[in-house]
């Protein structure tokens, strides 16, 4: 066994100082956040699953008590306070991993079991039936123990580590490889990569084969064969798979694993990513032909994709400095990590929206715990991994970020005092013991010659204002000044600060695409004569000439936070423009009257708004059409609480999709009673169709809400259902 043999290493985080800029603005607002945080309240769940006591409050949102990830989230903090007192020498920080470390040993002697869910669970994902995802609960408590192991020199995480591993082992050595492809169909993080590691730590090789066992053949075989068969998939179980790997073949050189993991990046990365760097809408792969579509919803990139992707991107770096590789890393770094942490407060943002006219959502402290909460407390600890990296004669200066470098076998000192992107120059300033021999590639440009204390190394940047088509359409534009993605500034008129507090915006607060600033020309390729610099403001632009309103302002993405904005612009002919003013118009009318009439409304699959409603269901779905929510139920039901007027006669008026077919039949209850029975036959295909039923007076009478349910016939399904409303009856 002969491990691959890496071009390139990065340098450890206690190496790298941040110094004055947006990346350290970013980590000293992610370090507060972690402060205050209460390591008690994420391990209250782990200490009740194997009875300890706790009198810890629990944490909320995706770590409540109920809630089938939960534990995951301290992973990703016992990640964070290890990576962050790495990079910023803070003690407390250090205490507290050391403290969870301790703790979770305690957890673990009680059984020899380590999480914060009944073991149950496994036992589920091994037969198939349903549950979250416990593997990928446990990948981020091995993450987190192997990050204090390294960045805390923490000898018991590596030996809790250990015996984790070794309770998955026992578990595994009882299925056969049918059925460890079975359990593998359930999302399992980067399983492979922990488990890899540990290998890489210990040399002991139960480890490897372990890991190895986490491979996922079928979507590891195409990715092998150079096959892009994405399409509809979830993104994100997808790419920790291919960071493990990536870390099997370095430890093996095995060829194939390095195929597949570099195969899979390239379609993510080069054919399968937004202009910000980040991929997927509604957290799943959609046809490459089809990327016009996705600017209809505002369930864009999540940010924990991107996180996953950087760090798969600087595996394969490592292997094959180059160019292409770098530049994505840059990109993804600024435009959709750095842009998705709250300022000054904290908080983190799950989806990205990129359709034109929208905002960001970003997370409470402790209400929330999603996926994307978790990467982003580890993200701007992270800020310094990729900007230093080195073999024994050469050091590498990747990313133009304000820090300084700590080379300690060549008792050297280098710091990168610049401004960019705001400037494009660039100073690297060296301060050594004696004169030093060696070769300092900044990105493509190589100086080699023996450097001696004091000496400085300036750099321009070649950065210029351009535009980039959103992939397979000239009918969305975006554009960037260098690698920064500039954002349309379009206020927020009418908005309350509680709006950005939320998982996701609700997709009715979305304007229509014909209400946003738009590029009316029957030349796309010619918008970016209009965009010019604003004389005195540096990376700042005026985007002129637009529809609607003709004038906006642009700046980088990163800093544009708690207002509406556009990312990609539209591009339409002055016939689309009036045609879709008249359409606008009429459609206004209707909405109109139809608000005149409405009572009460859901829109089913808004989490926010199915709350509202006292949302209730059972063997249940909800997803995204055309940018519009939507709920079924498989031989199941859903139900909502909608208000009524106990006067007044009524109806309840539903909307389905007019291609919807197959076995989707079901009644429609209100108040227990059923009032109607819907078949879904293709009733209108390629539009959307209403349906109204009369709700029976003496259901209403004295009430002031009304239950509604939606009850699949056996066997059939009921739904689509994309809006319910209450309506007086005309």
């Amino acid at each position: 066994m002969h491990a691959l043999l890496l071009a390139l290493t990065f340098f450890s985080l206690h190496d790298v100082c941040l110094l004055d800029g947006p990346f350290k603005e970013a980590q000293e607002t992610d370090r507060a956040y972690l402060l205050r945080l209460e390591p008690d309240r994420f391990l209250h769940t782990f200490r009740t699953n194997v009875g300890l006591p706790s009198t810890a409050e629990p944490c909320g949102g995706w770590e409540k008590p109920t809630c089938e990830l939960r534990g995951h989230s301290l992973g990703h903090y016992l990640s964070a306070c290890s990576l962050m007192y790495a990079a910023t020498g803070d003690a407390e920080l250090k205490r507290r991993a050391d403290y969870i470390v301790a703790e979770l040993a305690k957890c673990q002697a009680e059984s020899g079991y380590l999480s914060a869910f009944p073991e149950e669970f496994f036992d589920r994902v091994e037969t198939g039936k349903r549950v979250w995802a416990p593997y990928y609960t446990l990948h981020k408590i091995f993450a987190g123990l192997l990050d204090a192991h390294r960045h805390c020199d923490n000898a018991q995480a590596l030996d809790v580590a250990r015996q984790l591993a070794d309770w998955v082992g026992l578990r595994l050595a009882k299925l056969n490889d049918d059925q460890i492809q079975t359990m593998l169909r359930n999302e399992h993080g980067g399983m492979a990569e922990s488990l890899a590691e540990i290998y890489a730590r210990t040399r002991d090789t139960k480890y490897l084969d372990l890991a190895k066992k986490f491979r996922h053949d079928w979507i590891f075989q195409p990715m092998l064969e150079n096959r892009d068969i994405l399409d509809g998939i979830h993104g994100n179980t997808q790419i920790p798979k291919f960071i493990g790997y990536q870390r099997i073949a370095e430890l093996t050189g095995d060829a194939d694993y390095a195929r597949a993991a570099r195969n899979f990046w390239t379609f993510v990365a080069r054919d399968r990513s937004f202009v910000i760097g980040g991929n997927t809408t509604h957290e799943h792969f959609h046809p490459i032909e089809k990327f016009a579509d996705q600017m209809k919803t505002v369930v864009g990139p999540e940010t924990c994709n991107t996180y996953n992707m950087l760090k798969l991107t600087a595996h394969l770096f490592c292997e094959k400095p180059d160019a292409a590789t770098a530049d994505f890393y840059e990109r993804a770094l600024y435009n959709h990590i750095l842009a998705s942490e709250r300022p000054g407060k904290g908080g983190f943002v799950y989806y990205t929206s990129l359709r034109p006219g929208t905002w960001r959502g970003y997370s409470r402290d402790y209400d929330d715990f999603w996926c994307c909460v978790g990467t982003g407390m580890e993200n701007y600890a992270r800020a310094g991994e990729f900007i230093y990296a080195h073999d024994a004669d050469t050091l590498c200066v990747n990313l133009f970020i304000p820090s300084e470098l700590t080379w300690k076998e060549k008792g050297l000192v280098v710091r990168i005092e610049t401004k960019y992107p705001e400037s494009d120059e660039v100073r690297l300033r060296f301060k050594c013991e004696k004169p030093v021999e060696l070769t300092v590639k900044v990105r493509s440009a190589n100086f080699k010659r023996r450097w001696r204390d004091g000496e400085t190394l300036d750099v321009r940047v070649p950065m210029k204002l351009h535009q980039e088509f959103l992939p397979q359409t000239k009918e969305f534009v975006a554009f960037l000044y260098g690698p920064i993605v500039l954002a349309g500034r379009l206020g927020r008129e009418g908005m309350t600060g509680q709006q950005f507090l939320a998982q996701r915006i609700p997709e009715k607060s979305a304007p229509l695409l014909s209400k946003t600033p738009s590029w009316v020309t029957d030349n796309p390729g010619s918008v970016l004569a209009h965009v010019t610099p604003v004389a005195g403001k540096p990376l700042t632009f005026r985007a002129t000439g637009l529809a609607g309103p003709s004038e906006v302002e642009l700046i980088p993405f990163y800093r544009l936070h708690e207002e509406r904005y556009n990312v990609y612009w539209r591009c339409i002919t002055p016939a689309v423009l009036e045609r879709e003013r008249q359409e606008t118009a009429e459609q206004e009318r209707r909405e109109q009257a139809l608000a005149a009439r409405t009572v009460d409304s859901v829109c089913p699959g808004d989490a926010e708004s199915e709350a509202q409603h006292a949302w209730k269901g059972e063997r249940t779905a909800a997803g995204t059409f055309h940018g519009r929510r939507w709920r079924h139920a498989a031989d199941g039901w859903f139900s909502y609480e909608l208000k009524v007027v106990s006067d007044w006669p009524q109806d309840l008026l539903c909307t389905y999709w007019g291609s919807d077919g197959g076995r989707r039949s079901f009644d429609i209850l209100v108040e227990g009673e059923k009032v109607a029975t819907q078949k879904l036959e293709r009733n209108k295909p390629g539009e959307y169709f209403d349906v109204t039923y009369r709700i029976p007076r003496i259901l209403m009478q004295g009430k002031q809400k009304v239950a509604v349910r939606f009850q699949a016939h056996p066997n059939a399904t009921a739904g689509g259902v994309f809006d319910v409303r209450v309506m007086k009856h005309e």
